[in-house]
């Protein structure tokens, strides 16, 4: 912890026996326990951007810390002033909060991004759940369907539960793609920080190989160095490879485009620059509504095809020409 964040226990100690002997109220306005509070929140929120960062660096991403922010907080120990940390690319992402009824639950919000046949970015889907898991991504992509969605090429995911069997029952032909990097995230939370930057080494040849049987050799190497001590990673990988592969397909010019799920993930960082600073909601309608207006910002920009578009679209074609070629006639 940094030094202008200790705190002084003995101060706050005599300060609160102070405020009894005085007649203060423990909770409620100007409580006794508000400082103490303050320090709680401050210190958990430091300390989660601070694995965060760690995870970023040993990811190969770059990021850093930005200043300090500060907002009021209203809680049953009284009002205070909050200072958290911000991060430069703005990805760190703390448990955004909806209030329900008298009580305060989490909800997380599903995104579904598409890319159209003329390369542009487009939202085709904002889902709001407490959980997830086939059932509910089943009902996603129903509904994707319902709504005039007709198909899916490639699918690039995160690693989320449920997802992929859910995308085989609605769209069977379409092609998996787990994503890399959160595939490198998760392996990462498993290793001791002394030995990341050398298990990053060995593992870059697993996903930067020139094809899918190298990369796969790379991973038994990878085993044979790691595996004993770190079995977990290793068996994510091996359990995962058939979706982690797929971007092996395409020429080395546009894996980036498939294996990655970055596009969603610059989508989020703009969502969570309004998020993190509203505390919490005060129904999902209030979340969805903000992030819809976020939307129509951010879209103003998505009017470019993605870089090297046309290549892209000419390697689709090539793999895709049954599937494609009745949209591409009628666009």
């Amino acid at each position: 912890m940094e030094k202008d964040q200790e705190f002084d226990f003995e101060s706050f100690k005599q300060e609160a026996i102070r405020g009894m002997y005085a007649g203060k109220p423990l909770n409620g306005e100007k409580g006794i326990f508000a400082p103490l509070l303050k320090h709680f929140l401050e210190s958990a929120l430091a300390g989660e951007l601070e694995a965060h960062l760690q995870e970023e660096k040993a990811a190969g991403l770059t990021n850093r810390k930005n200043g300090k922010t500060s907002k009021k907080v209203k809680s049953l120990s009284g009002e205070f002033e909050l200072e958290t940390t911000r991060d430069r690319s703005g990805s760190f992402d703390p448990i955004v909060k909806v209030r329900e009824g008298s009580s305060v639950v989490t909800r997380a919000v599903y995104n579904i991004l598409g890319v159209s046949l003329s390369g542009t970015k487009d939202l085709i889907g904002m889902y709001l759940s407490e959980s997830e898991g086939a059932k509910f991504w089943l009902s996603v992509l129903t509904d994707l369907k319902s709504r005039g969605v007709e198909d899916m090429l490639i699918v690039c995911i995160d690693g989320l539960k449920g997802f992929p069997e859910a995308i085989a029952a609605i769209f069977p032909q379409t092609e998996i793609q787990t994503c890399v990097v959160h595939q490198i995230r998760s392996s990462l939370r498993y290793i001791a920080e002394k030995d990341k930057k050398a298990f990053i080494a060995d593992l870059k040849p697993v996903y930067q190989a020139f094809n899918q049987e190298e990369g796969y050799e790379n991973l038994l190497k990878l085993d044979e160095k790691w595996g004993k001590k770190y079995p977990v990673p290793l068996q994510g990988w091996y359990n995962n490879w058939e979706h982690l592969s797929t971007f092996f397909k395409y020429d080395a010019a546009i894996r980036k485009v498939i294996y990655s799920t970055n596009i969603v993930e610059g989508f989020h960082r703009q969502v969570r620059k309004v998020t993190k600073t509203k505390g919490a909601f005060t129904s999902d309608n209030a979340l969805l509504k903000l992030i819809y207006l976020v939307v129509q910002k951010v879209s103003e920009k998505w009017t470019m095809p993605l870089h090297n578009w046309r290549l892209t679209l000419s390697q689709l074609y090539i793999r895709f020409e049954e599937r494609l070629t009745v949209y591409l006639k009628n666009g």
